[in-house]
C-alpha cells in the first residue's frame, strides 16, 4: 500500500502556523537541508494513523517531485493530545536503513485457551535493518505455536519479510505462557495483599528449592551416620 501527502514550504514560525489551523513540520535527511514545512491537521493525522513511525510515505513539497520519508518523531499537546510539531526523515532509497517495527501477535495459544494459562509478551517492538524497499509495517507473531507452558516464541523464531534482518538478541523471548497459580500460591498472594503475581510465583520456586536443599542436606547426614 503506497501512503502520500502534500506540504507546503513554511515561512511562518511554528505557532502562527498553528492559529491558520496547520501543524509546523521540519523535513531533514543526510543529504539535504532542512525545510520547514507546514500541513493540514486533519489530513496528517489521518495519514499517521494509517502509518504510524514505520512505513514509507511519498511526501511532495509544494510541487516538487515526491520524496521517501518516515516519520521520525511527532509531538503532542499534553492536555488536548493532538499533534503539534512533525519531524520527518528523508529516506535514500538506495541506502540500508534502521527502524523500529512494532510486533502484532496473531492467532490463539492452547496454552491459554485450553490449559488455562496467561500469555507473557516479552517484546512489543523490534530493532531492524534492511534496504527501504524491503520495509513493512510490523512484525507478525503467531501464538498458535504455544500449546504448552514449555513453549517459547524467542527473536530467532521470528519469521521475517525478506531483505529484513531484526538486531536484538536473538535469544530473548517474544512470548511465552504461564501455567496457572496453585491455590497455594494464590493464598500467598491473598495474605501478602499483593497484586504482584510474579513475585508469589518466585517466592513460591524459591521455597521449592529451599525444600530440595534441605532434603538434598538430610540425605547427606543419613550417609554420614551409616
Amino acid at each position: 500500500m503506497t501512503f502520500s501527502i502534500t506540504v507546503k514550504t513554511r515561512q511562518d514560525k511554528a505557532d502562527k502556523t498553528r492559529e491558520q489551523g496547520l501543524v509546523p513540520g521540519i523535513l531533514y535527511g543526510p543529504e539535504t537541508k532542512p525545510v520547514p514545512f507546514s500541513v493540514g491537521s486533519l489530513a496528517f493525522e489521518k495519514l499517521y494513523e494509517q502509518t504510524g513511525e514505520s512505513n514509507l510515505i511519498d511526501l511532495t513539497l509544494d510541487s516538487g517531485e515526491p520524496v521517501k520519508v518516515l516519520v521520525q518523531d511527532i509531538q503532542k499537546h499534553p492536555v488536548k493530545d493532538n499533534i503539534m510539531h512533525i519531524d520527518l526523515l528523508q529516506i535514500n532509497m538506495s541506502k540500508e536503513m534502521f527502524a523500529t517495527l512494532p510486533i502484532t501477535f496473531v492467532g490463539e495459544s492452547l496454552a491459554v485457551k485450553a490449559l488455562g494459562g496467561t500469555l507473557n509478551k516479552g517484546l512489543d517492538e523490534v530493532e531492524i535493518k534492511c534496504l527501504p524497499k524491503d520495509l513493512v509495517g510490523h512484525i507478525e507473531v503467531d501464538l498458535s505455536v504455544l500449546a504448552t507452558f514449555d513453549d517459547f516464541v524467542r527473536v530467532k523464531d521470528l519469521v521475517l519479510p525478506p531483505g529484513i534482518t531484526v538486531l536484538d538478541n536473538q535469544e530473548v523471548v517474544v512470548a511465552k505462557v504461564s501455567a496457572p497459580l496453585t491455590e497455594e500460591q494464590i493464598k500467598a498472594m491473598e495474605e501478602s495483599g499483593s497484586a504482584d503475581i510474579a513475585s508469589v510465583v518466585v517466592e513460591g520456586e524459591k521455597k521449592e528449592d529451599a525444600t530440595a536443599s534441605e532434603g538434598g542436606e538430610e540425605k547427606k547426614e543419613e550417609k554420614k551416620k551409616e
